[in-house]
């Protein structure tokens, strides 16, 4: 299977070949021209009619730019597969993230200790997606490892993919883990892609690009074959247009699993969530507005307030909570020391589970020591966090055991589960996160507020859905609900989306600087 390795110095000439069946149209800032469509999908641009076809071949304009796709599958390259937004599974379109296997491409989590990593299984929810009559485009980019090996990381960057691009502009960051998936989406690449979470890998790189992102209960969709990092949290999760695609996509993937004990009770607590989507759902609903996360700057929280006000509009009854329902210093703390304790135990499960031939890191410590001699892994930040996972003591040790018991106490019952009784509502809402920063690989990561850990420690549904734009780039607004409520959140966050209609396609900017709405301000007064 061939990686793309291709740079922002190939678009020139990517734009300039004929790209049989796709539209090309020129991009607002005229430096660029770009495919309306992709080689995994045509359509479904915002305000544009939403009839797609999949043109299975090659890389475009759109994906050089993001540089979200590792590797396309194997199609035939005048295939054409027809499918409109809504229209069902069959026929979707679906990348996935390079962490969950799949029996015809390798499986990398970013890190060239994987690249031969091929063991010819699917994961079981890329099963489901087949049966159904999903069309698998290929593999994602992802921030490496699932964004565990530091802290001081860049999200979207894997030493197999390099960095992945913001659509909407690209000198911005993608947020990750799911970075590619995200950027994937919002470039109309594909209309949706699967992207796992830990904490905040789906929901931010959701929002950060301008889609939806669902990550479910714990325990819904099955994480065997997937890349781990804890046991407790992970989950996959679609990464769509549209909630309703959102909701197509869970109740194909939703389903018990006898290899993951996590999910015993899915069977029995999944619905069909597209049939349960209700856009009227608002109307009356008692809704939790969560005042206390901080970090934000003011025009997310401006635009957040707009949003408030359709809410109301619309018949939802919103209740200001202004203080946090537990200790969030001691919280993460604790959620740290189960990440780092698992991850040794779940990732050395894995490296046990592939092909020798393939795989010669068979423990986290191999992979260490692989980084250690392979100059690119440790180029741009290094691995305190592996270090840190490679020292702990396993799943008896007392000191993970009480994190666990903490963790799950102040995210759970002393948590959402508090809030959700104490204030008598059904729902938690707020901004996702910040607009996207401008990428750094010198200093790393900086976020602009969170609202992530707690679904992510509790394993409650958590949503997010596009809510309007900062300087032209996305901002999303979180819709978090008590474990299995995930229909009930899906519904919510569908109304919101009926009225608002926030989402539009990137234009591929090469900065904010250049946009309309900012450039002016950036000239002198003559």
């Amino acid at each position: 299977m061939r990686f793309n390795r291709m740079g922002l110095g190939a678009l020139a000439l990517a734009a300039s070949v004929a790209l049989g069946g796709c539209i090309v149209i020129e991009a607002p800032d005229r430096d660029m021209v770009w495919a309306e469509a992709s080689p995994a999908w045509t359509g479904d641009r915002a305000g544009e009619p939403d009839r797609s076809e999949a043109h299975l071949a090659g890389n475009t304009p759109a994906q050089v730019a993001t540089n979200s796709v590792l590797a396309w599958g194997r199609h035939d390259p005048d295939a054409v597969v027809l499918w409109a937004s809504g229209s069902g599974i069959s026929g979707m379109p679906v990348l996935l993230k390079d962490n969950i296997e799949t029996a015809d491409m390798p499986t990398t989590a970013g890190s060239l200790a994987l690249v031969d990593n091929a063991p010819g299984r699917d994961a079981p929810l890329v099963a489901r997606l087949r049966e159904a009559g999903a069309v698998i485009l290929g593999k994602t980019n992802l921030s490496e490892w699932a964004n565990i090996r530091s802290s001081n990381s860049t999200s979207g960057w894997s030493a197999v993919g390099g960095l992945t691009r913001n659509p909407h502009a690209l000198d911005r960051n993608t947020c990750g883990s799911s970075s590619g998936s995200g950027a994937a989406v919002a470039a109309g690449l594909a209309p949706a892609a699967i992207g796992t979470e830990t904490d905040g890998s789906i929901t931010c790189p959701a929002a950060i690009n301008g889609i939806v992102g669902f990550k479910p209960t714990v325990g819904l969709v099955s994480r065997t074959h997937i890349v781990p990092i804890s046991h407790s949290q992970d989950t996959a999760g679609p990464m769509t247009l549209t909630v309703e695609d959102a909701a197509i996509v869970l109740t194909v993937i939703a389903g018990s699993d006898p290899l993951d004990p996590a999910t015993v009770e899915a069977d029995a607590r999944k619905v069909d969530y597209r049939a349960a989507l209700d856009a009227g759902s608002l109307r009356g609903t008692r809704i939790g507005v969560m005042r206390w996360p901080s970090g934000y700057n003011a025009a997310t929280l401006a635009v957040f307030e707009t949003n408030l006000q359709v809410l109301r509009d619309a018949g939802a009854v919103l209740v200001d909570i202004t203080e946090a329902p537990s200790d969030e210093g001691a919280m993460g703390a604790a959620e740290l020391t189960v990440l780092l304790t698992e991850l040794k135990v779940d990732l050395n499960a894995y490296l046990a589970s592939t092909r020798p031939d393939q795989v010669r890191t068979r423990t986290l410590a191999d992979v260490i020591a692989f980084n250690e001699a392979e100059p690119r892994e440790l180029a741009l930040f290094g691995q305190e966090l592996f270090l840190l996972a490679e020292q702990t003591g396993g799943l008896d040790d007392p000191a993970y055991i009480e994190a666990r018991a903490t963790s799950l106490r102040l995210a759970g019952a002393e948590g959402i589960d508090k809030l959700l009784r104490e204030h008598r509502v059904v729902a938690l809402i707020a901004p996702t996160t910040g607009p996207a920063w401008t990428t750094d690989v010198v200093n790393g990561d900086h976020y602009g507020g969170a609202v992530s850990t707690m679904p992510a420690i509790a394993g409650y549904p958590h949503l997010t859905v596009p809510m309007g734009f900062v300087r032209g780039l996305p901002v999303g607004m979180s819709f978090i609900g008590g474990q299995w409520e995930d229909a009930r959140i899906l519904s919510l966050g569908y109304a919101f989306e009926q009225l608002t209609q926030a989402r539009r396609s990137p234009t591929f900017a090469r900065t904010v600087d250049v946009m309309d709405e900012t450039a002016p301000l950036l000239a002198p007064v003559h």
